[in-house]
């Protein structure tokens, strides 16, 4: 899956984002209850004097969790600061970002789910107390440290925020979870991001891309890159509707942003499940993917969209997902 287009997975093509990545709040796209409660917060915060409470971003991957992080950043006129949760590996790598803060400073921790338990509750504290309490010494002489810390905004994102301890959740003061956007916003934010990229884009070609990005920014902006190539060798750079069409047909995805993975996985379900209903790992093992990325990565869309059912006894595919499909139930499940 490493070389998946509409994945919403990050991948290395995708620096470009930083060049496109909106600034403040008012231009940022979509997630309009979200916005507003966030800049009710921050403006009591700094009316306060004080830094922002703790913030926790969750939905699936790709919405703009990490956006979100850089506009309270400045927002509040501060430093931002980024780790990965898988990257955290011992109490000392935490401790050493924390120690690096300054006051005001935003903490931006990505995957922040993915944070080993006995790391995470070095967070309790500097999140609670902004202290950082760390053991120093030799085996038999060990004692007990405490640093005070600067008043910082711990900003988490997270597509699993049910992994998170019950302890590091109940200590953020701001959960807001991220949802898909309308084709509308996906069609601003596309006409946005071709601005900025000096691309020129016509309105039926903007919202075609809208259709089939799987309502989702960042595979949004990485399939505006992909379809102006198109543009810039099959045309004379403009973007139309009939090279968007043919651009995103020879990508092999599909007019509901749809490409061959996700069928595959709806078809194992049909063919070898007679549609379900089957375990997740059986559904992994058949089509060669790991349980996570499909938990994360396929499914969501699937699932928003109505192709796929979750049951306690597995996944079913629906109707709706066999006449896309253009499979005959009946015949399909045989």
């Amino acid at each position: 899956m490493d070389n998946r287009i509409i994945t919403s997975e990050k991948l290395k093509e995708d620096g470009f984002e930083a060049t496109i990545r909106p600034q403040t709040i008012d231009e940022y796209i979509g997630q309009k209850d979200i916005k507003e409660n966030i800049r009710i917060f921050m403006s009591a915060a700094k009316m306060r004097g004080q830094a922002l409470d703790h913030v926790l971003l969750y939905g699936p991957p790709g919405l703009g969790k990490t956006t979100m992080a850089y506009v309270i950043a400045n927002e509040m006129g501060a430093n931002i600061k980024t780790a990965s949760g898988p990257t955290i590996e011992k109490s000392g790598d935490l401790a050493a970002i924390l120690s690096s803060l300054d006051e005001g400073d935003v903490l931006f921790i990505d995957e922040i789910h993915r944070i080993p338990r006995f790391v995470e509750e070095i967070l309790y504290s500097a999140m609670e107390d902004f202290t950082l309490d760390i053991i120093v010494g030799g085996e038999g002489s060990n004692r007990n440290l405490r640093i005070d810390l600067p008043h910082f905004t711990l900003v988490g994102a997270t597509t699993r925020a049910g992994d998170l301890s019950a302890p590091l959740r109940d200590r953020f003061g701001i959960v807001a979870k991220l949802n898909y956007y309308t084709e509308e916003e996906i069609t601003k934010i596309i006409k946005r991001s071709a601005g900025v990229l000096n691309l020129v884009i016509d309105d039926e070609a903007a919202k075609e891309l809208a259709n089939r990005c799987r309502r989702t920014p960042r595979i949004a902006n990485r399939l505006l890159k992909r379809v102006s190539d198109f543009a810039l060798v099959k045309g004379d750079g403009t973007i139309t509707l009939d090279i968007t069409k043919y651009a995103l047909d020879s990508l092999k995805v599909d007019k509901l942003g749809l490409d061959e993975v996700d069928y595959e996985l709806l078809k194992t379900i049909i063919y070898k499940f007679n549609g379900g209903p089957v375990g997740i790992e059986a559904i992994a093992a058949s089509i060669g993917e790991e349980v996570s990325t499909i938990e994360d990565v396929c499914e969501p869309y699937l699932l928003q969209i109505g192709y796929l059912k979750r049951t306690p006894r597995g996944r079913i595919v629906t109707d709706v997902a066999y006449r896309h499909l253009g499979i005959d139930k009946n015949l399909g499940c045989k």
